[in-house]
């Protein structure tokens, strides 16, 4: 312990230092339930990339384990400390570097938050779509960590479909560029994917390169009530059957909607077994949603309420994000799950999600982004009460089961990190559970790197 401080003061002004237990146990670990954290020996929260080189050449020349850190919004134990390691919070590494209309991209340090950097390119007339529910406070290099997604993901698709290019401090402390600032590049192995979702396992994000998209118009938003879940998912298939291209699909279940009319008296109605929110940012939008209203009304909605203008579209989305916060607010504690299906599947796996709450006797809300299949069953339970914590354990565990038999994935969005070890081993198999460990092993021999994280 002593020897790792000396080394690292050694590099790094005083103030990117964190010893205090007080202080450091609150670096301990991100939002997921039932991920170990450990105790860190030190918390360093560089500011430069050389800072960040220090960090991991003291680290493997002592054998020490680093957990890179953005702002620890993640529901998957990926940001979690080891004990004695060091974790290393990129949260000052904040800045944007550079916004280029006529390339399209941007230049940014990992610790910009999501929401300062899509109203910075706002005001350049550009668009930077990733927009998970966090936005105002998760990071741009979380988000790559994690390969994030969000409510936008059904038109312009997730976070590794953004990045463009990487600056990437090895294990050893060498530094890597990966990828391009160009619009097309096929030069050799796409590194810069590989490290899009790999949870700080293979290096540590200190500069990426965006895509931009320029500014659409602003998004129209309709709402369809629903007298049963599965009438709300066939709607979503005909929506999608028929080519429409919605801005935004969105889907919460009788349980989310009382709950965020609970939370902050919305007005939606309670009524309905399912609420669809589905939105265009075309020309014309309100064509769009009049074509997507009698698609749901044939699918058998109870109500079609298109939004008149732009700030009655904000406050139905401001529910929709509304709804994990809701659901947390339900019980003690909350298991966020977060598997996705193919869209064809989607009615299955509500109603298959209806039934683990019947069986183990639990409330489970559900929220989906319904235009991409991706579904966040949050269960929610008495933290004090050690049955009901094994319930939502089992049932959680039941409902990434249910996802796997209808050819989903068990995560779209969140990761794997500490929650979903065992279930990405199923996914996987034996081969490509190998494959990953040899790819690990190639850029982190000596496994510092976030190690027991994924695999």
């Amino acid at each position: 312990m002593s020897d790792l401080l000396e080394r690292l003061r050694a590099g790094l002004p005083p103030e990117t230092l964190i010893t205090d237990p007080d202080v450091t146990a609150s670096y301990a670990h991100d939002m997921a339930s039932f991920c170990e954290a450990g105790a860190p020996a030190v918390v360093v929260l560089p500011r430069t990339v050389e800072q960040v080189q220090h960090v991991m050449r003291t680290a493997t020349a002592l054998r020490v384990p680093v957990v890179p850190q953005g702002a620890r919004t993640g529901l998957s134990g990926a940001a979690n400390a080891s004990d004695g390691c060091v974790v290393l919070s990129l949260v000052r590494m904040d800045r944007i570097l550079e916004i280029s209309p006529v390339d399209r991209i941007a230049v940014v340090e990992p610790g910009v938050v999501n929401a300062v950097l899509s109203r910075a390119v706002d005001e350049h007339g550009l668009y930077y779509p990733p927009d998970p529910s966090s936005w105002e406070t998760c990071t741009i290099g979380g988000n790559i960590g994690t390969a994030s997604g969000g409510l936008c993901c059904v038109k312009y698709g997730v976070t590794a479909e953004y990045v463009l290019g990487l600056d990437v401090v090895l294990a050893d402390g060498r530094l890597l560029t990966t990828g391009r600032r160009t619009a097309k590049g096929v030069a050799g192995y796409d590194l810069t994917r590989l490290f899009v979702g790999s949870e700080g396992t293979l290096g540590i994000v200190v500069k990426a390169v965006l895509a931009l998209r320029p500014r659409p118009p602003r998004q129209l938003v309709l709402a369809a009530e629903f007298p049963s879940a599965d009438a709300a998912c066939d709607a979503v298939c005909r929506i999608m059957e028929r080519g429409h291209t919605p801005s935004l699909l969105e889907l919460m279940d009788r349980t989310t909607v009382r709950a965020v009319n609970a939370l902050a008296s919305m007005g939606l109605p309670e009524t309905t077994e399912a609420l669809l929110l589905c939105a265009f940012d075309t020309p014309d939008p309100a064509a769009d949603l009049a074509a997507v209203g009698a698609l749901c009304t044939a699918a058998g909605a109870t109500g079609v309420v298109p939004a008149d203008d732009p700030a009655e579209s904000e406050l139905l989305l401001q529910a929709r994000r509304l709804a994990l916060t809701a659901l947390e607010a339900v019980n003690s504690a909350t298991m966020i799950d977060d598997v996705c299906v193919p869209r064809s599947q989607l009615g299955a796996m509500l109603a298959g999600t209806a039934a683990i709450a019947e069986e183990y006797g639990l409330t489970i809300g559900v929220c989906a982004h319904a235009g991409d299949g991706n579904t966040h069953p949050t269960v929610c339970f008495d933290q004090a009460d050690p049955d009901e914590s094994r319930r939502a354990r089992a049932s959680f565990d039941a409902i990434m089961a249910l996802g796997l038999e209808l050819g989903g994935t068990i995560t779209g969005e969140h990761g794997v990190g500490l929650l979903k070890k065992e279930w990405l081993a199923r996914e996987l198999g034996d081969t490509g559970l190998a494959l990953q460990r040899s790819v690990k092993a190639a850029f982190d021999p000596l496994n510092l790197l976030n190690p027991g994280k994924l695999f």
